[in-house]
Parts: structure tokens; sequence; C-alpha cells
């Protein structure tokens, strides 16, 4: 190929990138407006399980801000988080069309299922965080509350604005993205990296260091870190399952 034709094909990749980029910016900067408008009421949503695992202990509770911008900026932070959550799955098919002209149709069905794993698994996590794991933590955090018999004065909780939101986000994306292990292992299986029998053998190392992330991703203590951890390791599990289809279709179309 001349030389020239090279730096045009190079030229309109990049000027195709760039495109995809701006779509992907434009959109998610039309939804983050959207979504601003209805922070608060996204607040709620997020703030739910903290209410509803509060009402037990009949006590009047709150979320209190000590900054003066603090609720401003933590307003901000939610209609981001919820317009990237709703606009990753275009971003994804941006992704997808910019890579797709130049995989061969057996490359594109291999890839195309997991496009679609991808955002189904990060909402399976972000939905275990919200449905079971924070509503177990606050329970757990708030039974170190004190009545003030022993302590002389009570031991209250008065959450602050953004600390919660900071704490719901960072469990949300951190379970999202360990629930991508299956489509981590499963690419590195068809592109020959691991086997079956890899994983297999591995077993007892992988349980030591998805506990130690589990560790690393989660606040200490022992609910959020036994509640990423357990379903990581069925994770870690039906990914040998799946390599072990990949290597028997591998062996029949070989």
């Amino acid at each position: 190929m001349p030389k020239n034709d090279k730096e045009g094909g190079f030229i309109s990749h990049l000027t195709e990138l760039r495109t995809r980029l701006i779509h992907s910016l434009i959109f998610l900067s039309i939804f983050f407006i959207i979504c601003y408008f209805f922070s608060e009421y996204i607040y709620g949503f997020l703030v739910n399980p903290y209410a509803e695992a509060v009402k037990e202990s009949n006590l009047d509770r709150r979320l209190i801000f000590t900054a003066l911008q603090e609720t401003f900026l933590t307003y901000l932070k939610v209609a981001f988080f919820a317009s990237f959550f709703v606009t990753s799955p275009f971003i994804l098919i941006q992704v997808w069309k910019f890579i797709a002209p130049g995989l061969y149709d057996h490359e594109k069905s291999a890839i195309m299922p997991y496009l679609v794993l991808t955002p189904i698994l990060f909402f399976l996590g972000g939905a275990l965080v919200y449905y079971l794991v924070m509503p177990l933590a606050i329970k757990f955090f708030l039974s170190f509350e004190s009545s003030g018999i022993v302590t002389n004065l009570p031991i209250q909780l008065e959450a602050k604005v953004n600390e919660y939101l900071s704490l719901i986000m960072k469990l949300i994306f951190a379970f999202g993205l360990s629930f991508q292990l299956p489509v981590v292992l499963s690419l590195l299986a068809r592109i020959g990296a691991v086997d079956s029998e890899f994983l297999k053998t591995r077993r007892k190392y992988v349980v030591v260091i998805i506990f130690a992330a589990a560790a690393i991703l989660t606040p200490p203590d022992p609910i959020t870190q036994i509640g990423l951890a357990i379903p990581l390791l069925i994770l870690y599990e039906l990914s040998i399952l799946s390599v072990s289809i990949i290597e028997k279709k591998s062996k029949e179309n070989a």
C-alpha cells in the first residue's frame, strides 16, 4: 500500500474516532442536563436504602451537609452518575461502530454477545448493591449506635449528603466493574491467553485475590466485603464453564 494511502487511512480512522467521541459527549451532555433537573428525585432513589433501613430505629433521621456548596455539588455528581449510567449502552454502540468495519463476520458474531452482556452484568452488580448489600451494611453500621446508658452521651448517626452518595456510587461502580469478570476471562480464552485447566488450577489463588480485591474496593466491614467476594467466586466458576464451552466450540470448528 502506498505511503499516502496509509496516511489517508490513518487520518480517516482518527476522524471517525473523533466523530464517535463527539457524538458520545453530546449524548452524555444532553442526558446530564436532563438528569440534573431530576437530580433530587434520582438522589431520593439512591438514598432510599438508607431511608428504609433506618425506619426500624424509631428515631428522627436526616442527612446533613456542612459546606454551603455541598448539596449543589452532590446533585451535580448525581446527574453525572445517572447520565453516564444511561448513556453507557450508547457509548458501547459507538465503540462497536468504530471497530466493526475492521472485523470479519465470525469476529463480529464472537464479540457481539459481550457487548450485550457487559451492561447487563454491570446492572446486575449495581442492583445487588442497591437491593441487598447496602441495606445489610447500613443496618450493620447502625448497630454500633448507643442510647447513652453506657457511654453517658448517645451516639447517633448523622450521615452527610455527599459521603452517603460517594459510598453508594463507589459500591455500584465496584460491583458493576467486578461483575465483568466472566467477560474478561472469556475474551482472554478466545485469544488463547487462558484456558479452563489454567483457571481450575489457579482457583485457590483467585479466592485470595478476590477477597483482597473486595477488601480494597469496599468499606472496611464484613457485609460489603463478603457481599462482593461471594458473587465474584460464583462468577469465576461460571467463567470456567464459559471458557470450557469456548474450547469445545473451537475444537469442533478446527
